[in-house]
Formats: C-alpha cells, structure tokens, sequence
C-alpha cells in the first residue's frame, strides 16, 4: 500500500477552527506525529498533505487545513485555499469542541461541502478537557444531517470509532474504478506501446503505463508491452490476436499503421478521459479545435510540474500542431500543478488542452472539467486531441460505441 500512486489515494480533508485540534486529530488517527500541534491559535496555515496509511482504511492522502476563522488579509487568503481543498476532498471531517459548538465558520463550510456533494462526518474533540451533553449531540446530527463522533485525540479516545465511521461514510466501493478491465477478458492478450519518454527516469514507465500494466493483469489478462517501432513484429510473434492495442498518444499515427484494422486501438489517454474525467466532455471538446481561428487564447494544464524539454509535447509539439491546423499564431499559455484559473480568468479562453491527470485524483479532475462546462470553454485532454489531429480518434473511440457516435454526429 505504501506505493500507492497519490492520485489513487482517498483524499480526506480536515476542516474546521483554528485550536480545534485538527493537527492533533491526525496524529491520532495515523499514530505518528506528522502535523504539526501548537496552542498558538493558527499553526496551520496552508494546506498540508500527507500520504498515509490508516488502519483499516488503507491508502488515503491526509489533508491537514488552515482554520475556517482565520483573520485578517493573511488569513483571507488561507481560507480561500482552504476552501479550494474541497477541489479534491473525498471525504470531509469537520473537527468542532463541546466548548465552541456549531460556529458561523461550521456552518459555511457544512454549506460547501454539501454544495459539492461531499461524503462529511463530524468529530467533536478534546472531550477530555470538556464532554458534549448527548441530547445536544443529537440535536446536531439532526439539524446538519451529520453523524458525529466524540473523541479525544490527546488520550486517543474514539479514535477506532472515527475510523469506522469514516469507512461507512467514505463511499470506498465507488472509489474503485478501471482502466481497461471492464472490456477484457481473463487471458485475453493486450498490447501496450509505450514509447520512452525523454522526461522518464531511467528505469521508470510513466504513471498512466504502469497502472493500466497493474489493471490488466488484476482482471487476468496477459500484458504484452513494446515500443512502437517493434511494434509489427510483436504482433506478427503473437500466437493469438490480441484483445486490444493501447498506446501512448504521440505514437498514435504509426500504431494506427501497423495495428490491423480488426484489432481493437485506443491510447492511454482517453482510457485515462474515462477513467478520471469525462469521456463524452473531452471528445466534445475535439470538435470544438475546428472553430479555432489566429488569434485565439488557448490554455495547456499539466497536473504535474515536470521539467520541460525540447519537444516536450505540452510546450512544443502541440502548440506546433494547431497552429499548423489554424493557418496562424495563436495565444498560448500554461499552468501546471495545483493552479487552476479562476472562473473569471477562465473566461477569456477559446479552448483549454489537458493532461491526462495522471497526478490529479478523479475529483479534482472533475471539478477541473465542471469548471469548463460552466464557463462554456471547450476542454480536451492529450490524448484525444492527438487523435482527433492524427484522424485516428474515430478508430480509437470504438471501444467506446456511444461516445463515437456522438463524435460523428454533426
């Protein structure tokens, strides 16, 4: 568990006031002191992540946050990243003390997280120090629609409570998803191109390659992987026809070449549209790259902040490729990692370019999506944009019949 991609971890965010013992409930919760736990009121000030293990959970990413009744200019900007955390939460604890109750900053937090359809559970700390009347307990899980826990993180009282609670409320079961399992079969064979990329470590596959490998052999299958320029070869050795071929977008062109036309192709990239975003969105999104005209502002997002190199496909091959495509300059710019733009920033966008969100986990790259879809700004991601410019998307969305048709239609 302890090679867990983050991405695949349940994200679980930590809210509420400042001293209300947010640091301290995660230390109890991991048995380890990895947050930080001072009496001075606002110790935490942007969000912490921690990838963890807890029993009997499993992998989870912790997220320790800053106090929702931060104050001044300072504290205004915490909150606002605070509220961001949300972005990307699974699960929701909202830390209150008997002695503070349900505050206004309880309250709007509650709201948001509502607002975005958060799993939430709620804990009432430092019952060592001063314990909540049962009936007031009651009172609250009625009025919030919350259950709440009674603990104490300091003498670790309710902790195996907690836990249990936050399996109960965790929704784990629609957490777990597949990347190609659920059209293969046990023993069927799929080939995986997987051109090095010059930014991979030696020794090292990139992320969205090493998880379909894992995702093919857990349902049974047999992985076969090559490069693309052995890639004929392979196929003609192979004592079976295969399942299906998946490939690395940059390679779309010449696996499209050399995969005969009865054998299933898609890439990695739009498995990875379905597995942590939105299919039918992205490939709307294509459409959208023929409306394209100079002059026009175009974002590219990478959800990881790998150095570029020469060639790099986000800085160079695929600003090259559409204005190849448009017959002039566009206006291009990047963000990458954590930043996103605000929906007023995003305004002035014709067209925004995604990575696969290998590095992101599915809610954030469903908040990402959303957030297009509510400023009508056509989103796409790599791989679906590389095959809609090498004419090789109608063939690589088979797999997927409805979502085809509807990139055919008119």
């Amino acid at each position: 568990m302890q090679d867990t991609p983050r991405s695949n971890r349940l994200h679980i965010a930590i809210f509420g006031k400042r001293n209300a013992g947010k640091s301290s409930l995660i230390n109890a919760l991991t048995k380890q002191d990895i947050a930080l736990v001072s009496d001075v009121a606002g110790t935490t000030t942007d969000p912490v992540y921690k990838a963890m293990e807890i029993l009997p959970i499993g992998p989870v990413v912790i997220i320790d946050t800053a106090g929702i009744d931060d104050e001044g200019a300072l504290g205004e900007l915490r909150i606002k990243k605070t509220y961001k955390v949300l972005n990307k939460t699974e699960l929701a604890v909202l830390v209150v003390t008997a002695k503070e109750g349900i505050t206004e900053f309880d309250r709007e937090i509650i709201a948001r997280v509502r607002e975005k359809k958060i799993p939430l559970v709620g804990v009432v700390n430092k019952i060592d120090v001063e314990d909540v009347d049962a009936s007031l307990l009651e009172e609250w899980q009625k009025t919030y629609h919350i259950p709440f826990v009674k603990v104490s993180a300091f003498k670790g009282e309710g902790i195996e409570e907690l836990k249990q609670l936050m399996i109960d409320n965790a929704n784990l079961e629609k957490q777990e998803k597949v990347i190609v399992g659920d059209f293969i079969e046990p023993n069927d064979l799929v080939v995986l191109v997987t051109p090095i990329d010059k930014a991979a470590p030696k020794g090292r596959m990139i992320l969205p390659q090493q998880q379909t490998i894992r995702d093919v052999i857990d349902h049974g299958a047999i992985a076969v992987v090559t490069r693309e320029t052995e890639l004929k070869e392979t196929l003609r050795s192979l004592g079976k026809k295969p399942r299906i071929v998946i490939t690395d977008s940059q390679a779309f062109a010449k696996v499209n070449e050399d995969t005969p036309r009865d054998i299933a192709l898609t890439s990695f990239s739009i498995l990875f549209a379905r597995y942590k975003g939105d299919l039918e969105e992205l490939v709307m999104g294509a459409k959208k790259i023929r409306d394209l005209k100079p002059g026009d502002h175009v974002l590219i997002c990478e959800g990881c902040t790998h150095h570029r190199q020469e060639g790099d496909i986000g800085k160079d091959k695929i600003p090259k490729w559409l204005e190849g495509m448009v017959g002039g300059k566009l206006n291009f710019e990047w963000a990458s990692g954590t930043y996103y733009p605000e929906p007023e920033e995003m305004k002035k966008f014709d067209l925004i370019i995604h990575c696969g969100g290998c590095m992101l986990n599915p809610k954030e790259m469903e908040f990402r999506i959303n957030q297009a879809i509510y400023n009508q700004t056509p989103i796409v991601n790599y791989g679906v944009l590389i095959g809609y410019i090498t004419g090789v998307l109608e063939r690589a969305l088979e797999p997927f019949p409805e979502i085809r048709q509807m990139f055919l239609e008119d």
